[in-house]
């Protein structure tokens, strides 16, 4: 009976019954408290990396990429149009910034991309829920921030965009601002049917790990990775290649493997198991780089956005207006207005 009951709803329904089942899934998912190797990976030190020792200038050591390569667009190119409705959005959140973060962001660009995005949570939140309706899962997942806890999110996320039938899944977090014309002019560059992941490297080398092997011995790998703080974006074609090591409680296992968080470990599959490569963009930003640098007047062109603490100041674009620093501390209310200057309470601002 559920079969036929399946079969006689609309593609939306049977998607939305899908998230809803995820909920189910991820309930009650395993979680540690912590583990091996993510003290040294934090001295990685992401963004401020200038050295490089005499074996990484020579690309030695370990398998994966060693260098980004820069490839010609015609391999990737795409053809017809893209529109957003192409586009998975999922942003990971948790229940401490329902009210700070998500508020900030359903209030801008998810107000521009309402269709196209869903949020993935550990705790159920009726006001969150009355905003979002459908398109907010509650997962589950442990509330730390552990390796494990952003794993369980992330598994969700990707499980989430296998059940649309969309071409394209982009991964963002809380506190990032996306704009969403920018991320329609940048995926029409490529074809959702090649190999597909782009996003922004917060260390200037391939990051090493050790992966552990069936017979409890390990191996040395070396990839590279989209840091999640900046989000990324992956094509159906390459996800559909992840799915034996990404899909339901696969993601977790993974992760597991080379004990480290779960955007590393997006990478990993891609580079080690999968054979892709990561194409770098620096239109992706995370609170990690001095977002005080980029020139107001080429803010329309950023796909990502962020803000947070850089070298204990905080960490926010420069730009005037129409709110200020006390009002609007994040500048993503300020820089809503300079992209899309006819959202309602754009035109309300005092002096705009």
């Amino acid at each position: 009976m559920g079969r036929r009951l399946i079969r006689g709803l609309s593609g939306a329904a049977v998607f939305l019954v899908g998230v809803a089942l995820l909920s189910v899934r991820h309930r009650g998912a395993q979680e540690t408290s912590g583990y091996p190797g993510f003290g040294e990976w934090m001295l990685e030190n992401p963004e401020q990396q200038t050295h490089k020792s005499p074996e990484e200038a020579k690309g030695g050591g370990g398998t994966g990429q060693k260098d980004l390569q820069v490839r010609s667009l015609d391999e990737y190119k795409t053809k017809g149009n893209l529109t957003l409705g192409d586009v998975f959005i999922a942003v990971k959140t948790t229940k401490r910034f329902h009210q700070s973060r998500m508020e900030l962001l359903l209030d801008t660009w998810i107000s521009r991309a309402r269709e196209q995005t869903y949020v993935f949570t550990d705790e159920e939140d009726d006001a969150l829920k009355r905003r979002m309706g459908g398109h907010v899962v509650f997962t589950n997942c442990s509330t730390e921030h552990s390796h494990s806890a952003l794993s369980c999110k992330m598994a969700a996320e990707f499980d989430a965009f296998l059940l649309s039938d969309q071409s394209w899944f982009c991964h963002l977090d809380d506190d990032n601002y996306l704009n969403p014309e920018a991320l329609l002019k940048l995926l029409s560059s490529y074809s959702a049917m090649k190999d597909v992941y782009l996003g922004k490297p917060s260390l200037n080398r391939p990051i090493r790990a050790s992966e552990t092997l069936s017979n409890n011995q390990t191996k040395s790998v070396r990839f590279w990775f989209a840091t999640g703080g900046a989000g990324f974006c992956i094509s159906r074609k390459l996800a559909r290649k992840m799915m034996p090591w990404a899909s339901g409680k696969n993601f977790l296992s993974t992760s597991e493997l080379i004990r480290l968080p779960d955007d590393c470990t997006i990478g990993y599959i891609i580079e080690c198991k999968v054979g892709g490569q990561l194409l770098p963009n620096m239109f992706f930003h995370s609170h990690l780089e001095n977002l005080q640098l980029i020139p107001t007047s080429h803010l329309t062109q950023q796909v990502t956005l962020s803000y947070g603490v850089f070298e204990n100041k905080l960490n926010v674009i420069k730009l005037s207006g129409p709110f200020s620093p006390q009002e609007d501390p994040s500048r993503f209310r300020s820089l809503h207005c300079h992209l899309y200057p006819d959202t309602p309470w754009c035109l309300q601002a005092v002096g705009w």
